[in-house]
């Protein structure tokens, strides 16, 4: 039996998804409220609904708006492709590509928001509603939304579709909200890939967002929400996670990869865990705390740190030194536990010239605790050469498994300032390599082995 709460956008009656799938997708969301009126009846009545989306390209040129709970937007493949690839490889080359742009069930977000529109005004994906309860249970799933292309930053100095600008969002959440999910989607060429305020019982799983400006942003407050098995990659003027006056997020078995201007940024975020996490950054400052960021577990995650090695988008880079930190920590009581780091940089690539790289830096705060943590630095012979004429794909592989020709780097393990106090350091450098002052702050050194 066929359910009138199941929707096909290429078979609904009003407007055309082959010319705008956000005007057919908003007539569906009318037609659902339109019949779902009554709030009580047998203990239910607004089961909301689902939209489907069959694979195939959509261009959006309105804004789909949501203000109804209990909606699923689904398709059938998150579609996801390297736009950046593309878009850096000679345009020569592309007849003889088998596929050029992202697929399967594919969005194709061709808003233009003005300069100085609303954040929200470039957003795919539009949710609010006002009143009591919080608009609850509003799924994303298996589809890809793709801005298609960045725009000039008016620098001079960029090319345009590196610039990760464009003013479009994938989905914005405006309105507080409960239970929301968004799984299995494919995210790629947007300023924001995904905006939340006020999040509760918020799932973000197994997506595919990469190559947008910032990937995943929980802004304003938050609650009791997990960010888990995920791959994530923002552009270098954004964030990979973002999370701002959070308490109990989740953030568990992500891959997240360069080129973001940080892997994971909190700002006043409390009694969180970030673990078993795959961490791969270009840039220092990989993971930031800031506003106080206050009883916060780190554990048994793996970063790495590399200077960029693909040729197209070594000009490019988050704009922090070597001294800040591969972690910068502010905020008290924070555990930072048996973390596998690695820095892997050319000494003529740090900066400023000749500074010992800092990885694990407290700015200010007390009561940290940061133990057992496995700290390998080394530098290398120079593979510029090579690195500007490979693929992306193969250079980038090639400088995560050269092992060959490393040889020890002189690195700061933990650096305490002095405005940070009261902390403890155990096994996570030798004397040598932490810099604190150690009457004001405890600390036990990894035992140096015998050469």
């Amino acid at each position: 039996m066929s359910s009138n709460n199941y929707y096909d956008v290429t078979q609904w009656h009003q407007g055309n998804p082959c010319e705008d799938v956000g005007e057919v997708i908003n007539s569906i969301i009318a037609d659902i409220k339109s019949r779902q009126t009554e709030t009580d009846v047998n203990d239910g009545g607004k089961p909301g609904a689902v939209i489907y989306i069959p694979p195939g390209d959509y261009p959006l040129l309105t804004q789909v708006v949501i203000d109804i709970s209990y909606l699923k937007i689904m398709g059938s493949g998150h579609g996801f492709t390297s736009s950046s690839i593309r878009f850096n490889t000679p345009q020569s080359e592309w007849p003889n590509w088998h596929e050029l742009w992202p697929g399967g069930s594919r969005i194709l977000v061709k808003l233009a928001p003005e300069a100085d529109a609303e954040e929200s005004a470039g957003a795919a994906f539009y949710v609010a509603r006002d009143g009591d309860p919080r608009i609850s249970s509003v799924e994303f799933s298996d589809f890809c939304i793709d801005g298609l292309h960045f725009v000039d930053d008016g620098s001079g100095n960029n090319d345009p579709e590196n610039t990760y600008l464009n003013g479009k969002t994938g989905i914005y959440i405006a309105s507080a909200q409960d239970s929301f999910r968004i799984n299995g989607m494919g995210l790629v060429y947007l300023e924001h890939g995904v905006t939340i305020y006020n999040a509760d019982a918020l799932a973000i799983h197994n997506n595919f967002i990469a190559e947008c400006g910032n990937c995943i942003e929980l802004r304003e407050a938050g609650q009791a929400s997990k960010i888990t098995d995920n791959l994530i990659g923002a552009g270098y003027r954004g964030y990979s996670i973002f999370a701002q006056n959070f308490g109990g997020l989740l953030i568990t078995a992500n891959n997240i990869f360069p080129r973001g201007k940080s892997s994971v940024q909190f700002s006043g975020v409390v009694r969180s865990s970030i673990s078993s996490n795959r961490f791969h950054s270009f840039y220092p400052g990989m993971l930031v705390f800031s506003e106080n960021c206050s009883e916060n577990l780190v554990t048994a995650n793996h970063f790495f740190r590399e200077r960029e090695p693909w040729g197209p988008m070594q000009a490019y880079n988050n704009g922090l030194d070597d001294l800040y930190g591969l972690l910068n920590i502010s905020g008290d009581s924070n555990s930072i536990i048996a973390n596998h780091i690695s820095e892997t940089i050319e000494k003529q690539y740090i900066t400023p010239a000749g500074a010992t790289p800092v990885i694990i830096r407290v700015v200010a705060g007390q009561g940290n605790y940061i133990s057992d943590n496995h700290i390998v630095a080394t530098t290398e012979v120079s593979q510029a050469s090579s690195a500007a004429a490979g693929s992306c794909y193969s250079t980038q592989v090639s400088a995560l498994l050269a092992r060959e020709g490393l040889q020890a780097l002189d690195v700061t393990t933990v650096q305490i300032d002095p405005a940070s106090s009261q902390n403890t350091v155990l096994d996570s450098g030798s004397d040598g390599q932490v810099v604190m002052d150690k009457t004001a702050n405890a600390f036990r050194a990894t035992p140096v082995p015998l050469s």
